[in-house]
């Protein structure tokens, strides 16, 4: 009788997991061909679950070939070709092994799942589809929904000072697609710049669209203007409100450095990515470089993903005026990328005022669990190594560990422990040992009830390593 353990706790779902144990067990050869299943029943009572889930399982395993029925005899396992489709366990990486593999997960960028406003977000949902009714069959605009559009501006007016007219703003599936969508714009003959360390899927989207590309080392104040002249730079991607990862908040005198490199010459401009700007936990939110650029020379780009969820998919950016006649000519035969449903729901939930409400709230339960986690290290075994910075915005912080544990030894070792760890010199180009044992702590995702284990096992890495033990 085939006997597996099946989690009913599982967010993969009990038939999910019985179909995988067979397949696994066909494809290892365990179920040799024409070797005959239990029955439903039999297996369902073995197991301790519902008929419906071992029926499920089966239907699943014939629909893809692995068995197959004979009315009145049951279910056998079909001839198939196991050296090509069993890959060795070890070859899996970790995530496909494990629906969550490690204790603690200090790398994934993710947000607070269990805070999503699910009862206004079906209410919204709810409410599209009686006002807009047909409608929401018919195509949007190539720029998005004005609803939409025009909630956005509404918005930026109101909180971050932008006066921008509906008709600037571009809406599409993620800011991946608006990168394209700007290398197209500008042309991929221009030299485009990316920060040094920086999030390091902007870089893998401009090297696919084969532009010349440049990583241009950050020093204290960010992006060097006179780097950029160096380097004949014509575009330049930087997030100046809150840089990921170092933390950084750009000050104004290098923000009016990069405007005037920008304005020297035709054809430069700034990307402006102000991708977590509405979580600054200290005093106002800095103001943007695109409200203060008085030469059109800076597109500003936002993403809902961090405010609401990843899932979404809604981001948008703002072109200067100048730019708006280019972009219909050259890219306004592309047909918007986000479904009008999500569109019209996002905009009746900002015009309620909901979308506020949900960022005020939001902004208080990170900042309560940036709290929670610092409190941890200062207060627990990690205090004697931990010197925590850039704590003051958005959804990372920087923890410098004062050990001589190599970042790539504590990245094995921690990984060996079921933590996964992003090091500050895991977001350089070319220079990983320029920034040693600077720990990016993403914490809007983690679970606070297991990082107390997380710290300890930490903690113990570095002890071991200044006792000389491995």
């Amino acid at each position: 009788m085939l006997t597996y353990t099946l989690e009913k706790n599982r967010k993969d779902g009990l038939y999910e997991q019985l179909y995988r144990c067979i397949k696994a067990d066909i494809l290892s050869g365990t179920l040799r061909t024409g070797e005959k299943l239990p029955s439903k029943r039999m297996l369902a009572e073995h197991l301790e679950v519902s008929v419906v889930t071992v029926r499920n399982a089966y239907e699943q395993l014939m629909a893809e070939g692995y068995i197959y029925g004979v009315e009145k005899r049951g279910y056998f396992v079909s001839e198939v070709d196991r050296p090509l489709q069993a890959p060795a366990q070890s070859a899996l990486p970790a995530a496909a092994q494990s629906e969550e593999p490690w204790l603690v997960d200090f790398a994934a960028n993710s947000i607070s799942e269990e805070n999503f406003p699910f009862t206004v977000w079906s209410k919204m949902m709810r409410r599209t589809i009686l006002e807009q009714d047909v409608g929401l069959l018919r195509p949007t605009p190539y720029n998005g929904a004005l609803a939409l559009r025009q909630a956005i501006a509404d918005y930026l007016y109101q909180f971050r000072g932008l006066t921008v007219s509906p008709e600037q703003i571009i809406v599409g599936a993620g800011t991946e697609i608006l990168y394209n969508l700007l290398v197209q714009l500008l042309g991929r003959e221009k030299h485009y710049a990316v920060e040094d360390p920086g999030y390091r899927k902007i870089a893998k989207i401009y090297e696919s669209n084969r532009v010349p590309l440049h990583h241009i080392m950050l020093d204290e104040a960010g992006m060097p203007a006179d780097e950029l002249r160096r380097q004949g730079v014509d575009v330049i991607h930087i997030s100046p409100s809150h840089h990921y990862p170092t933390g950084m908040v750009m000050p104004i005198g290098r923000r009016q450095e990069l405007l005037r490199w920008a304005g020297q010459q035709p054809g430069r401009y700034i990307l402006e990515d102000d991708y977590d700007s509405e979580f600054r936990f200290v005093g106002r939110p800095i103001p943007t470089l695109f409200s203060i650029d008085k030469n059109e020379r800076v597109i500003y780009l936002n993403t809902f993903s961090k405010t609401i969820a990843p899932s979404i998919r809604i981001s948008y950016m703002i072109l200067p005026p100048h730019l708006l006649e280019a972009y219909r000519e050259h890219l306004g035969f592309y047909a918007c990328t986000v479904s009008s449903f999500e569109q019209y729901t996002l905009a009746a939930f900002m015009e309620q005022g909901r979308y506020e409400q949900h960022i005020n709230r939001m902004r208080n339960r990170y900042r309560q669990k940036r709290d929670a986690v610092i409190r941890m290290i200062r207060t627990g075994p990690l205090a004697h190594w931990a010197e925590i910075m850039e704590q003051d915005a958005g959804l990372h912080f920087l923890v410098k560990l004062n050990s001589s544990i190599t970042d790539d030894e504590l990245h094995r070792r921690a990984s060996a422990s079921g933590i996964r760890l992003m090091m500050l010199s895991d977001y350089y180009h070319d220079a990983r040992e320029s920034r040693r044992h600077i720990l990016v702590v993403n914490y809007s995702g983690i679970a606070l009830e297991r990082l107390a284990e997380g710290f300890d096992r930490l903690a113990t890495i570095l002890e071991q390593e200044e006792n000389g033990n491995v």
